[in-house]
C-alpha cells in the first residue's frame, strides 16, 4: 500500500523508543507528522513556552517535516487525512479520562470513514488497566502497586530511532510556530526559563548522564536537599516525552544496584502509579478521594492565596520556592511538599487552588502527577499523608536547607542573616528589611487546622 500515514504526535516529542513513529515507519508508507494546537486542551503558560521550544527541536531533528495545525483535534485530523488521502492515522495512547474519551471518540469517527486507526503504548511502563489487586480492583496504596509493577520487570525493551523515513510529497500547508505565541513578549515573564532549560529530546539524553554521572549515586541522601544538585531535572523532558519511561528505566536499572539508582527507579513508579490512579478515579483532579473533604471549611482568603502565589508568607523556605517555581517554572521536589502543606494546613485553602496554580506555572506540569500530589499532602487522597502531619516550615528548612544557601538565592532579602537565623528571620536582633513577618502563627495555624479536620471527622482527635 502507498498511501500516507499520519502520525498524531501529541506530548511524545521524540524519535527515540517512540512506538507510533516506529510502526509507522516500519510499514514503508509515505509519512505525515502532524502536531494539533487544540486552545480547548492548551497547556498551562509555563508549559506553553516549553511546548514552543519542544516543538521547534523536533521539528529541526526531521529535517523541517512537521506538520503544525492549530484548531479542534478531530476536526483538523479528518482534514488532512482528507487533504493527502491518508490510509491510517497512528498515536501513543494518553491516560488522562478526558484525553480517553476523547481519542476513543476520534477513533470511532476515522474508522467510520474506512481510516484505520492504530494506538499505541508509548508513555508508561504498563498499561494502567493490566496492573490490579488480587481482587481485580486498582491499587489505592503505592506500597501493594509498587510490587505488583516490579513483577513484571524487565519491562518492554526501548524501540530505537527511526532509520530513514518516506515523505509524504503531497503539498501540505504547515502554520507557523511564532504565529502561536506561545512565549511571552512583554512582559517576558519566562526570562528566567531560558537561563534554566534547553528543551528537546537531546537536551533529554544529556540530562540522563549527567545525572548518572553526577547525581546518581548519592541521589537517596540528597534529594531532598534543594540547596544541592541532588535531583535529575528531567521531570519537564519526560512530561513533553522528550525522554520514554522505558528509556529512563532501562538506562537507570542497567547500573550497579544501590540506593541511589534505586531511589530514582521508584520515583519513577511514583509517576506510574499517579497515572493508575487518575485512570481508575476519573475525579481525581477535581474531588478529594477522601469524601469526608467534601465538607471540609476551607478558607477563601484570597489575600492569602497571593502572599502564597507571589513568596510573601514570612517563611523563607515557602517563599524560596515559591519564586524558583515563579522564576524557572520548576520547584524542588521537597519543596513543593512544604509549600503545599502550607498552603492546605496554615492557610487552609483548597487543594485545588494550589493545584491549578501548579498546572499553570510548572514546566513539567502533568495532570496526574498534579492531582496525586497535592491529594496526597492535603491529606484528602488515596494514599495520602495525613491531614494531621502538618510540617512546620521553620524545621523543614533547616533540616533540609541548613545553611540557608537556598533561601538566599530565592529570598535576596536574606542575603545576610547568619543561618541560625535564616528560616525564623523574625528573631534577628533588627528587622530584615523588605521582607514580610509570618503572615500566620505556626503553632495556632497547626491548632486551626486540627480543629478544622475534626469537625468532618470527629474521630479524629489529631494524633498518630
Amino acid at each position: 500500500m502507498t498511501t500516507p500515514v499520519v502520525v498524531l504526535l501529541r506530548r511524545d516529542l521524540r524519535l527515540d523508543d517512540n512506538p507510533a513513529l516506529a510502526f509507522a515507519t516500519t510499514a514503508a508508507r509515505p509519512l505525515v507528522l502532524l502536531y494539533v494546537l487544540d486552545p480547548a486542551t492548551a497547556p498551562g503558560s509555563a508549559a506553553r513556552w516549553w511546548l514552543h521550544h519542544s516543538l521547534t527541536a523536533f521539528n529541526r531533528s526531521i529535517g523541517g517535516r512537521l506538520v503544525l495545525r492549530r484548531g479542534d483535534e478531530t476536526a483538523v485530523v479528518e482534514h488532512v487525512v482528507r487533504e493527502v488521502g491518508a490510509g491510517a492515522v497512528h498515536w501513543n495512547r494518553r491516560y488522562e479520562p478526558s484525553a480517553v474519551a476523547h481519542d476513543k471518540a476520534l477513533k470511532s469517527k476515522l474508522t467510520a470513514s474506512g481510516i484505520e486507526v492504530v494506538s499505541h503504548p508509548g508513555g508508561l511502563l504498563a498499561e494502567p488497566w493490566t496492573i490490579a489487586t488480587a481482587l481485580g480492583t486498582p491499587f489505592k496504596v503505592f506500597t501493594p502497586f509498587f510490587a505488583a509493577l516490579m513483577s513484571r520487570a524487565p519491562f518492554a525493551k526501548v524501540i530505537p530511532s527511526p532509520g530513514a523515513m518516506r515523505w509524504c510529497e503531497s503539498p501540505l500547508a504547515s502554520e507557523s510556530l511564532k504565529d502561536w505565541y506561545l512565549v511571552p513578549k512583554k512582559p517576558n515573564w519566562a526570562a528566567g526559563f531560558e537561563t534554566a532549560w534547553v528543551p528537546g529530546e537531546e537536551s533529554a539524553r544529556r540530562a540522563l548522564l549527567d545525572f548518572i554521572d553526577e547525581a546518581m549515586e548519592p541521589y537517596a541522601s540528597s534529594r531532598d536537599r534543594p540547596d544541592k544538585r541532588g535531583t535529575s531535572r528531567l521531570s519537564p523532558h519526560l512530561a513533553f516525552g522528550e525522554i520514554s519511561a522505558r528509556r529512563l528505566w532501562n538506562t537507570i536499572a542497567a547500573h550497579r544496584p544501590g540506593a541511589g539508582r534505586d531511589g530514582f527507579l521508584r520515583q519513577l513508579v511514583w509517576r506510574e502509579f499517579s497515572a493508575h490512579l487518575l485512570f481508575h478515579f476519573p475525579d481525581l483532579a477535581s474531588r478529594p478521594f477522601r469524601q469526608a473533604f467534601e465538607r471540609f471549611p476551607w478558607s477563601t482568603n484570597a489575600e492569602h492565596v497571593r502572599a502564597w502565589q507571589r513568596g510573601r508568607t514570612g517563611y523563607p523556605i515557602v517563599d524560596a520556592g515559591m519564586r524558583e517555581l515563579w522564576t524557572t517554572g520548576w520547584m524542588h521536589n521537597r519543596v513543593r511538599m512544604i509549600a503545599a502543606s502550607f498552603l492546605t494546613k496554615h492557610l487552609r485553602i483548597d487543594w485545588r487552588v494550589g493545584a491549578a496554580w501548579f498546572l499553570d506555572t510548572l514546566v513539567d506540569a502533568d495532570l496526574a502527577n498534579n492531582a496525586a500530589g497535592w491529594q496526597w499532602v492535603a491529606g484528602s487522597g488515596t494514599d495520602a499523608a495525613p491531614y494531621f502531619r502538618i510540617f512546620n516550615p521553620t524545621l523543614q528548612g533547616q533540616k533540609f536547607d541548613p545553611d540557608g544557601a537556598y533561601v538566599r538565592r530565592w529570598v535576596p532579602e536574606l542575603i545576610d542573616v547568619p543561618a541560625s537565623m535564616i528560616h525564623k528571620p523574625w528573631t534577628a536582633m533588627s528587622s530584615v528589611q523588605g521582607y514580610p513577618p509570618p503572615m500566620v502563627d505556626h503553632a495556632t495555624a497547626r491548632a486551626e487546622a486540627l480543629a478544622a479536620l475534626k469537625s468532618v471527622n470527629p474521630g479524629n482527635s489529631g494524633s498518630e
